[in-house]
C-alpha cells in the first residue's frame, strides 16, 4: 500500500483504529487511478485537476483549490516531490487532521485554505470568503449524496442569502486582534470553540474524497422531513437555516420535523393557527415581516389557550435575516410563551418574552401585525428588536412541529406495561405474595 516511515504519518495513523489505516492510506491509489494525466500518475503525485475530477460534484472550485492548498501547505517529513503536486503523506495527515484531528492540528489548514499556504494570518474577510465556500460546497454535498432526509432545496427560502447569513454567524465568533488578522492561535481557539467548523469540513472531505469508514458515519446535519405539501408550499427555512437551528434544540428533539402551519397554505387566520398548532407539542415558529426580517422563536412545549404564560427555561427566540442569532433565557422572569384568544381583559394573541404590550415576538390575533419591543433588549430572552420596525406588517409565518406529538407519547405509554408505568401497582402486587408473572415472558425496557 507505499506505507511511509514518516514518524508524522505513523503518529497521524494511531488516530485511526488498525482497520480502518488501510483505507485512509488507500484513498492516495484510488485517486491517483482517476487521475486525468499520465504524467501524475508515473509521477505519483496528485494533482488540483484530480481533486477537481473527485469532488466536482460536490464542491465549488473555489472550495476545491482551498483543498488543495491546505494539502500543499503540509509539512510531511519527507523529501517533496517536483511538479506542484501533493504525495501520499501529505494527503493521510490531511484526512487525519480533518476526519480526526484536534483544533490544534486542524487550525493550520483552515488558515492555509483561507489564506495561502504560506501566510503567518488571515483577515477577517478571507476567513468569511473561505467559510462561505465551506458552508455553500456543505450543501452541495448534501443534495449530492442524498442526505437531504426529505427536504426539498427548490420549494424553500433563498439559499444563497442563508449560505452567506450563516458564514457571518460563524465568523462573528472569531476572536481577532486589533489589526483584524487570524493567525493560528487565533483560529486554534476558533476551532475549538465552534465545532460547527470540524463538521462541516468532516462531511466535505470523507464524502468528496470518498472515505468510508464503517466507524465514522456522515455526520447527521439536517433533522428529518415529513408529512410536507411540498408542491403547494414555498417555505421560510432554507437549508444553512436547519444547519444552525436543529442543533440549538434541547437534547431529545430529533423527531421528524412536520408543517403545522403556513400562510402559504392555510391563510391568515388567527383562529386556523390555534387550531393547528394547539396541543401539538414542541415547534418552531418562523415569521417574516414586510420589511424582508426573518425571525421566530422555539416552543418547548405544546401551545395552550389560557391568559398565564407558559412554557420552560429551553424556549428561545432567533433571529434569521438580516443577522443569524439565538437568544435563550436570561433568568429575569418566566414569561417564556403566552397564547390568548376571545378574552376581554387580557391580551389575545401569541407572544415570546418580555411582557404585556413589549413582548420579544408578538403577533396580534387580527393575525395581520404584530410587534418586536426590546429595548434595550428583551428581559425573558434578551434579545433585540427582531423585526424591521417595532411594529411590523406580517408577510408570511410558518409553524413547524418538532417534537414528538402528544398522541405518539400517549400510544406509547399505551404500550408499557401496567407494572412499568406505575411502579407503585408493582410494589403492591409483590406486597400481596403474588406472581408477576409477566415478569419472565418480556425482555426488559431498555431505559429501565
Amino acid at each position: 500500500m507505499g506505507n511511509t516511515d514518516s514518524v508524522i504519518v505513523q503518529k497521524r495513523l494511531s488516530h485511526f483504529r488498525p482497520d480502518e489505516r488501510p483505507v485512509i492510506e488507500g484513498v492516495f491509489d484510488r485517486l491517483l487511478g482517476a487521475a486525468p494525466a499520465t504524467s501524475e500518475k508515473t509521477g505519483k503525485v496528485l494533482s488540483l485537476g484530480t481533486l477537481k475530477v473527485t469532488m466536482g460534484e460536490m464542491a465549488s472550485e473555489s472550495m476545491i483549490n482551498r483543498v488543495f492548498q491546505g494539502i500543499h501547505s503540509i509539512d510531511p517529513g519527507v523529501p517533496l516531490p517536483s511538479g506542484g503536486g501533493v504525495c501520499r503523506e501529505q494527503l493521510v495527515i490531511f484526512l487525519a487532521d480533518i476526519l480526526r484531528g484536534t483544533a490544534e492540528e486542524r487550525a493550520p489548514l483552515v488558515l492555509a485554505m483561507a489564506g495561502g499556504e504560506k501566510a503567518a494570518a488571515a483577515t477577517a474577510e478571507q476567513i468569511r470568503g473561505f467559510v462561505e465556500d465551506l458552508v455553500s460546497s456543505t450543501v452541495q454535498t448534501l443534495a449530492h449524496r442524498g442526505h437531504l432526509r426529505g427536504w426539498q432545496p427548490d420549494r424553500m427560502g433563498d439559499g444563497p442569502q442563508g449560505i452567506k447569513v450563516l458564514a457571518e454567524q460563524l465568523t462573528s465568533e472569531i476572536k481577532s486582534s486589533d489589526q483584524n488578522a487570524c493567525d493560528v492561535p487565533c483560529l486554534e481557539d476558533w476551532c475549538f470553540r465552534i465545532p460547527t467548523m470540524a463538521v462541516f469540513l468532516e462531511l466535505l472531505i470523507g464524502e468528496g474524497l470518498g472515505v468510508g469508514l464503517p466507524s465514522n458515519p456522515p455526520p447527521t446535519l439536517l433533522p428529518q422531513c415529513q408529512c410536507v405539501p411540498w408542491r403547494d408550499l414555498r417555505c421560510l427555512l432554507n437549508l444553512p437555516l436547519l444547519m444552525f437551528l436543529s442543533p440549538q434544540l434541547p437534547a431529545g428533539h430529533s423527531a421528524p420535523w412536520r408543517l403545522l402551519f403556513s400562510t402559504n397554505i392555510h391563510g391568515e387566520s388567527f383562529t386556523r393557527l390555534v387550531g393547528n398548532c394547539k396541543g401539538r407539542g414542541p415547534t418552531v415558529l418562523l415569521m417574516k415581516d414586510t420589511k424582508g426580517h426573518i425571525f421566530g422563536g422555539f416552543a418547548s412545549q405544546s401551545w395552550e389557550v389560557k391568559p398565564q404564560f407558559q412554557g420552560d427555561s429551553r424556549c428561545f427566540l432567533f433571529s434569521v435575516f438580516p443577522f443569524m442569532r439565538v437568544f435563550t433565557y436570561t433568568g429575569y422572569n418566566n414569561h417564556y410563551m403566552y397564547l390568548n384568544q376571545g378574552q376581554q381583559t387580557m391580551p389575545n394573541g401569541l407572544g415570546m418574552g418580555g411582557q404585556h404590550g413589549y413582548f420579544g415576538l408578538w403577533l396580534d390575533c387580527d393575525f395581520g401585525h404584530g410587534h418586536s419591543r426590546a429595548r434595550p433588549s428583551c428581559t425573558t430572552y434578551g434579545s433585540p428588536q427582531l423585526s424591521g420596525d417595532e411594529d411590523f406588517k406580517l408577510d408570511a409565518l410558518e409553524v413547524w412541529g418538532v417534537g414528538q406529538p402528544p398522541e405518539e407519547q400517549d400510544q406509547d405509554e399505551n404500550k408499557r406495561s401496567i407494572l412499568d408505568a406505575d411502579p407503585e401497582a408493582q410494589a403492591m402486587i409483590e406486597m400481596t405474595g403474588k406472581t408477576l408473572h409477566s415478569q419472565g415472558l418480556r425482555e426488559p425496557e431498555e431505559n429501565d
